[in-house]
């Protein structure tokens, strides 16, 4: 067909074997990443948290890797950096016509992108040689091998059917293993959609779609779909966990066996209805999902249905695809970018020792540069910043902390810079900055970092109505919880270094000081041994690295008087280093905290909980 076109262009034999072998390389990655993301569920079912964990973290460096594999063996084979513009011209029409049919193109194109800019030099970067936009269009792709399972699946109740229909699609699912009590969390679902539609008249046309993979993450199941009556769409998801074992990680019957304990029985936990709900699930503080795909573009459409304010670059990354997700954002800014024309500036709040920040006021991200020196007492390296970045895009974030996109050699328009910002990063960043000066016309960025924007946390404390200050500091208190449930000690913990995002959870985004639970050593500090010790404005007592003594924190964090009366009451604990001991021996006995992207009362066993506490109550006030 190109031939056809281009009869002219296609004229070296070397383009077609060359777009053949980068095309072999991109199915070789997904196919890796699909076996990986469809294991989960055995996983899942056999509570293998720690392996969970471990595929997720493995899972992200396979795009890497494959691109450096594709990039030798071009070298090796075709010595590719030596080739013409004009064989690179053909190469990328050859390859537009192997993805006719293709079940991932829009992924194959990135990943052709990702090759050839490995290769070669940034002048060949533009339209003739890279995929600045999508050649292949990813509009009604469906997998029709004849076993293949389609997209989504529809099911059709009545109201005399509903709670049947809710049963059949939970059990189409295949879930291996016993359940706590399955009718009794159909009954719970089912009173749960009946509350949702709010007394909606069932429509003859009423529907169920729900997508063929479930979703995987953390120690959860997630059933995705909607709830179509009529004119109206509902977007919900069914968590699915393994309710508690009796015999935990650690525990002496656990050790006797030499074996993991067996998995704890299936229960429905939750059901979540709307896009908000939807957009916690899938919030950009969260580790990505291990989900089946043989079309991603496919689940994208249909995710975008539940949540359209939701960028697709943040959906494809959501489902592990964060390579797409990334290159999708740089188009968007892109695009931003052609059609506005306010100006970077350096971003409000206090300035980091570490990373200097702007953003651009019209677009919702900020962007971070590594400084190329820091004063005392910080002891870093670039480096090791940068392997801080990554480890929080490997580990689990439970919601708390901001996923981070990094690029290299970014060009911006140096005429939306303002000049103190030019001025910071002459200053603080020389190193990573190629600036052609004052009449050049682009500034290229040699490592940037860019995070979702949010509300600094110092800064909405000292705007904060009492109602929403205390709020602030019980959500500021339950993020350290949930990183230190996930093996996360944030180590800088001023308030400075949390954001608020627009539905009031705090999150975290300032990582050149995490550590490991697990790698610190906390300790209470010791009692002065005279008066001396005691009057003393210096630390008397010896510390080691790694130490970490926990009330030492309220100093630095307690100062006005109503947060420290909010947190004493809510998170005194977090001030206590057996708190921290606790856990880290949790950890290290193998225990995978749950983590809910759900408010806890929207779980079934604590609405079960709680009805029971008002039978009871009830009881009691009938009793002679």
């Amino acid at each position: 067909m190109l031939r056809t076109m281009f009869p002219e262009r296609l004229t070296d034999h070397r383009a077609y074997e060359v777009a053949q072998a980068l095309l072999e390389g991109f199915n070789r990655h997904y196919r890796l990443f699909r076996d990986t993301s469809a294991a989960a569920q055995q996983r899942f079912e056999q509570a293998d948290w720690l392996g969970q964990q471990r595929a997720q973290r493995e899972r992200i460096e396979f795009y890497d890797t494959r691109v450096d594999e594709a990039a030798e063996r071009l070298q090796a084979e075709f010595a590719a950096g030596t080739l013409s513009m004009d064989v690179w011209q053909q190469v990328k029409l050859h390859y537009i016509g192997l993805l006719t049919n293709h079940h991932q193109p829009e992924l194959a194109e990135t990943f052709f992108n990702s090759v050839t800019t490995k290769i070669l030099h940034h002048q060949y970067f533009n339209n003739d040689f890279i995929f600045v936009r999508p050649a292949v269009s990813t509009e009604y792709i469906e997998n029709d091998e004849p076993a293949a399972r389609p997209t989504f699946r529809a099911w059709y109740p009545t109201p005399t059917t509903l709670r049947d229909t809710l049963a059949d699609i939970v059990a189409s699912f295949g879930l291996q293993g016993r359940w706590e009590n399955f009718d009794r969390d159909i009954d719970q679902w089912h009173s749960a959609v009946l509350a949702s539609l709010g007394g909606e008249r069932w429509r003859t046309n009423a529907q169920f779609q729900v997508l063929a993979s479930p979703f995987f993450r953390n120690k959860g199941a997630y059933l995705v779909g909607k709830i179509i009556n009529g004119d109206r769409d509902l977007p919900f998801a069914l968590p699915i966990l393994h309710a508690e074992n009796t015999t935990a990680p650690g525990t002496a019957a656990a050790s006797a066996q030499a074996l993991p304990p067996a998995p704890g029985p299936l229960t429905i936990d939750a059901a979540l209805f709307g896009e908000d709900d939807l957009q916690m699930l899938f919030s950009f503080a969260r580790a990505y999902f291990l989900v089946a795909m043989e079309v991603p573009s496919a689940y994208v459409q249909f995710l975008r249905t539940l949540m359209p304010r939701k960028p697709r670059s943040e959906i494809y990354s959501a489902l592990g695809l964060q390579k797409q997700g990334k290159a999708l954002f740089f188009r968007d800014f892109q695009f931003h970018l052609r059609h506005s024309s306010d100006a970077f500036r350096i971003a409000p709040g206090i300035k980091g020792m570490v990373m200097l920040v702007f953003d651009l006021p019209s677009y919702p991200y900020v962007f971070k540069l590594i400084k190329d020196f820091f004063p005392a007492p910080k002891e870093t390296t670039r480096e090791q910043v940068k392997g801080k970045y990554l480890l929080v895009k490997q580990h689990d974030r439970v919601g708390r902390m901001a996923d981070t996109l990094e690029f290299s050699n970014v060009a911006l328009p140096r005429s939306r810079f303002t000049p103190q910002l030019l001025a910071e990063i002459q200053r603080f960043c020389p190193s990573l900055v190629d600036d052609p000066g004052e009449h050049g016309e682009t500034l290229i960025l040699r490592h940037v970092y860019i995070e979702r924007r949010m509300i600094p946390l110092n800064i909405f404390l000292q705007e904060a109505a009492p109602a929403q200050l205390e709020r602030a500091v019980i959500e500021y208190g339950n993020a350290i919880k949930d990183l230190v449930a996930a093996n996360i000690f944030p180590g800088d913990m001023l308030w400075k270094n949390f954001g608020v995002m627009r539905h009031g959870k705090v999150v975290f985004y300032d990582y050149d000081e995490i550590e490991y639970i697990t790698d610190c050593n906390f300790r209470r500090v010791p009692p002065p041994r005279n008066e001396e010790e005691e009057m003393s404005g210096e630390v008397w007592y010896s510390v080691r690295p790694g130490d970490v003594f926990p009330e030492t924190f309220g100093p630095f964090l307690l100062g006005h008087a109503a947060v420290r009366e909010v947190f004493l009451r809510h998170h005194g604990d977090l001030l206590d280093a057996a708190f921290w001991q606790q856990h880290q021996a949790r950890i290290r006995a193998g225990h995978v905290h749950d983590v809910f992207p759900y408010d806890p009362e929207r779980r079934f066993c604590h609405q079960r909980r709680s009805a029971a506490a008002v039978d009871v109550s009830a009881a009691e006030d009938v009793a002679p």
